[in-house]
């Protein structure tokens, strides 16, 4: 078949992404986004000179970066400035009094020095730390290697010799929680703190997260955070700027109404809420999975239908609040967090769908500690963050955003009572409050959820939506409610597993890189486009068409050759890559 027409809907991490892989692929891509902006969940605010990042603000798993952007040959280093942070967060202990200062603690850059600052907060669990840790960097190169970058469309390819010998390890750590396994290694609770909240980044909490995650603390304990200047929006401007470049279409305020399907069961493109209809080879939905299946396609064809989400569980929410503040702010690193003592009556008043009381665990993002320009001079910008249920109705009404509004002020209260900034009230203006309700109406998030299906054992994995649809076979699936999750990381890597569906790949690695121009035309029988070009050879009369052959490489990017023989053209053969040539 000739280059394939292919349109994704939703301009977030994972759409984008997809765009511009698909693009590079030789596909004729066109991306529709409904608002003005584009990097959906991953947002940027700019008010009175004030630049905030509405969305994620942790640059963590570099490898999934690097990966992504050497796929579309090019060097992460070069299309992001990466700054390394130290310290890469502090941490504030609510004290014996609630309503004054706290018990503070720096994580270093420097790996030896956080161990002998944990031991001397704890003695002996230095040590604890230190080997936990270390197992976390184990499961984190594994789970690269055999988990988060297949699509489990050959379950049986995950397993190698290695996970077969660790089974009695890694069965306990999918259906343990995270919070159990920190307890049974960890005594003082301060300590299972900073080895806990990264639940928070799966939509989760300690006690819901398999376990498994616990290879998170890699990422901050031993690998390092970066930021990027001018934000976690660089990303998305990254990203777009490279799909372009590739030949992605690119179009906001294009809202799509509706996913066409005809009565062979194949997508055939998508109604606009203008009119329009856009015809397409295949679909892909960026947009949040309850949306795109409940509202986007109509009910014969919907793989997830309503009576289905009663079983699942949307996972942390947030209240989000803007601020600028007049004069410095010494006192807050660029990544603050602030942890109450009643820790797990935080989370479970979440659980239960109530606002938290305070004082509550608090994350808060200075970005002008790094960067001081994205505030007016003598200000600074903060994001906080609050995790909440994912309960719409909070901010729905005029009443409830007032009662958000008080929440909001005694919640800054409370971090500069334990930050020791007396007055902090009286130096913010909030610019804005994001809330459940906010994340419903703005970016359809099923629930108002503020970062996509959360992260338990029933939604991880294999037992996470597949990205691809079982009732319309061209109809793919990106971003955080499908494989591998939440993230912009795990976002970046759906559109590599996009990928691997249309080319049949289903080896467990990442894809060779860089990604071959064309190398869609070198799709597999046993993929999604091979199936389209044998439903159409059969539809003309004729045998089913050999894959077509990719065109010449186009110039390359960066310093990485685009058929690099020892990565981009891979036979499919090689057990260890993903198939990029027939």
């Amino acid at each position: 078949m000739s280059a394939p027409r292919i349109v994704v809907i939703g301009g977030g991490v994972g759409g984008l992404a997809t765009a511009g892989l698909l693009a590079r692929g030789g596909a004729r891509v066109t991306l529709l986004e409904a608002r003005d902006q584009l990097g959906g969940r991953s947002g940027r605010l700019e008010v009175d000179g004030h630049v905030y990042d509405t969305g994620p603000s942790w640059y963590l798993m570099p490898e999934a970066f690097t990966q992504f952007f050497a796929l579309m040959g090019r060097d992460v280093e070069r299309e992001l400035d990466l700054i390394e942070l130290d310290p890469r967060y502090r941490v504030f202990f609510e004290g014996e009094d609630p309503a004054g200062p706290a018990e503070l603690l720096e994580v270093s850059a420097d790996a030896e020095e956080n161990w002998r600052r944990f031991d001397a907060l704890s003695p002996g669990e230095g040590a604890a730390v230190r080997a936990y840790a270390e197992d976390a960097g184990d499961l984190y190169r594994l789970a690269l290697e055999r988990f988060l970058y297949t699509t489990y469309a050959r379950p049986e390819r995950v397993v190698s010799a290695e996970v077969v010998r660790r089974l009695p390890e890694l069965g306990p750590l999918l259906v343990r929680s995270l919070g159990a396994r920190i307890a049974s290694r960890i005594r003082d609770p301060r300590l299972r703190q900073i080895l806990g909240f990264h639940a928070v980044f799966l939509g989760s909490s300690p006690s819901r997260a398999p376990s498994l995650f616990s290879l998170m603390s890699h990422l901050d304990l031993t690998s390092g955070v970066k930021y990027p200047r001018g934000g976690m929006y660089a990303v998305i401007d990254a990203l777009a700027r490279v799909a372009r470049e590739e030949g992605a279409d690119l179009r906001t305020g294009t809202p799509v109404e509706r996913i066409l399907v005809d009565d062979a069961g194949l997508a055939t493109g998508v109604a606009l809420a203008s009119g329009e209809t856009i015809e397409a080879d295949a679909v892909v939905s960026g947009a949040d999975l309850h949306h795109t299946e409940t509202v986007l396609l109509d009910a014969p064809h919907r793989t997830h239908p309503e009576d289905r989400w009663r079983r699942r569980d949307p996972g942390v929410s947030a209240l989000l609040v803007l601020a600028g503040v007049d004069g410095p702010l010494p006192e807050l690193a660029h990544h603050s967090l602030f942890f109450s003592r009643d820790w797990e009556g935080n989370f479970g008043s979440i659980a239960a769908g109530a606002v938290p009381p305070l004082p509550a665990s608090i994350y808060v993002s200075r970005t002008t500690a790094t960067e001081p320009g994205l505030a007016p001079p003598g200000r600074e910008s903060l994001v906080m963050l609050v995790p909440f249920p994912a309960e719409p109705a909070l901010g729905a009404t005029a009443s409830s955003r007032a009662e958000l509004a008080d929440y909001a002020g005694r919640a800054i209260d409370q971090v500069g009572a334990w930050a020791g900034v007396p007055g902090l009230r009286g130096r913010t203006t909030v610019h804005r409050i994001l809330t459940p309700s906010d994340f419903e109406t703005d970016l359809h998030a099923w629930r108002g959820g503020a970062l996509g299906l959360e992260h338990t054992l029933a939604q991880s994995a294999l037992l996470r939506p597949a990205n691809v649809s079982r009732k319309v076979g061209n109809l793919l699936y990106a971003g955080s409610s499908t494989t591998p999750g939440i993230g912009v990381p795990l976002c970046l890597i759906s559109a590599e597993l996009v990928a691997k569906r249309l080319l049949g790949a289903v080896d467990a690695g990442p894809l060779p890189t860089p990604a071959p121009p064309g190398f869609l035309g070198r799709s597999r029988a046993s993929g999604v486009l091979g199936d389209l070009a044998r439903r159409a050879g059969r539809a003309s009369g004729g045998s089913d068409p050999a894959p077509a052959p990719a065109p010449a490489p186009a110039p390359s990017h960066g310093d990485i050759t685009p058929l690099d023989p020892t990565h981009g053209d891979v036979s499919p053969q090689d057990p260890t890559h993903g198939s990029v040539t027939a």
